[in-house]
């Protein structure tokens, strides 16, 4: 489904490899849009994402046993994230979620909103559940920067506490969400209200912005893409979905005995990490491109961006041993660029093994 915004004055459409088909990948200057969401304020077309819909008496009881969020401690008008996990633990779906107005509503990738929407259909037995697609009705803008509160004011939108839920005047609801910035604010709005949306806030101060200085802002902020941070063999610990999409004090779930067991007795195999790309060569590495200590295999590159400040700048799920001070080699083919890993993106309870460890390693 392609955004309308595509055709504002200055939009650039997105690359044919792009996840963020449908939505305008810049607006001329994605260096400068990064900047305004950093230090003012900018909005983010992020309309491409799916969005459905529970609705029923059973809704937060049932998501509760289906899903790795409490969702039976989730009052009325808060937000948070979820996952769906198999048997094993391994991650198949995550969402950003809103309990508001008698309805839960989950937003999630537009590639696997399907398959999410049909796990739930089939587990809905004799719960007082209704999930639904309800992307036809509702987008995603994201409004991110330390200048929300002015704009909102200015633009009659409520500001809703960290986590917060508020319902628009007019439809749709705004969630306060702790990235990819200090100061983010989702906006969940009618589907047919969204140029008006996106005129109200941009007539009030905020920047537009595309994709590019989004998922760059993401990528910083070290918060992991579904199918471009994670692969089939990905769990929870990993990519740091501990806390924020999963509780760990609650009931059981499909997969949480994989939960339970890493976080109380050993660690994950592999742990994501920001890597700073060598931006001398024009080449860039791509998702799903190996890590390389020597001539070995350590790890999977995902999210790549460009960083107004960073530079060249990628995720990464690395194996646990790699040592935090190892150079790296990432990339495959003609698109090979040496990177080392951002010490202040590793978790405390993972620290360095030493140079000796890293020359073992690649040998």
């Amino acid at each position: 489904m392609s955004s309308p915004l595509l055709t504002v004055p200055g939009a650039v459409g997105p690359l044919d490899d792009s996840p963020d088909q449908g939505v305008p990948w810049h607006f001329g200057d994605p260096f400068a849009e990064q900047r305004s969401a950093a230090r003012s304020v900018a909005v983010f077309d992020r309309s491409n994402r799916s969005v459905l819909a529970v609705t029923g008496d059973d809704r937060l009881t049932w998501l509760h046993s289906l899903t790795s969020q409490h969702f039976e401690a989730l009052g009325e008008d808060r937000g948070s994230e979820m996952l769906v996990l198999d048997v094993q633990g391994r991650i198949e779906h995550h969402a950003v979620v809103a309990n508001v107005g008698g309805v839960v509503y989950l937003d999630t990738e537009t590639a696997t909103a399907g398959a999410l929407l049909s796990y739930l259909a089939k587990m809905v037995f004799w719960s007082k559940v209704e999930p639904r697609d309800a992307t036809a009705e509702l987008a995603v803008l994201t409004v991110v920067g330390p200048e929300i509160p002015a704009l909102f004011t200015t633009s009659g939108v409520p500001l809703p506490e960290r986590l917060g839920v508020a319902e628009l005047p007019g439809g749709g609801f705004a969630r306060r969400m702790p990235w990819p910035g200090k100061d983010a604010v989702d906006l969940v709005v009618p589907r047919g209200s969204l140029t008006d949306w996106w005129a109200k806030l941009t007539d009030a101060g905020a920047r537009p912005a595309g994709s590019w200085a989004f998922e760059a802002l993401r990528v910083e902020s070290l918060r992991p893409r579904l199918g471009v941070d994670t692969d089939e063999k990905t769990i929870p610990h990993e990519v740091n979905w501990i806390g924020s999409a999963v509780h760990l004090d609650k009931g059981c779930y499909r997969g949480q005995e994989t939960v339970s067991k890493v976080h109380n007795v050993g660690r994950p195999p592999r742990r994501l990490l920001l890597l700073h790309l060598d931006g001398t060569r024009e080449v860039q590495p791509e998702t799903g491109d190996p890590v390389v200590v020597g001539e070995r295999t350590v790890g999977r590159v995902g999210s790549v961006a460009l960083h107004h400040e960073l530079g060249p700048i990628a995720l990464a799920l690395v194996k646990r041993s790699v040592p935090v001070e190892t150079e790296l080699l990432v990339g495959a083919e003609d698109r090979v660029v040496q990177a080392s890993v951002d010490p202040d993106s590793v978790p405390p309870d993972t620290p360095g093994l030493g140079r000796e460890a890293a020359r073992n390693l690649g040998r």
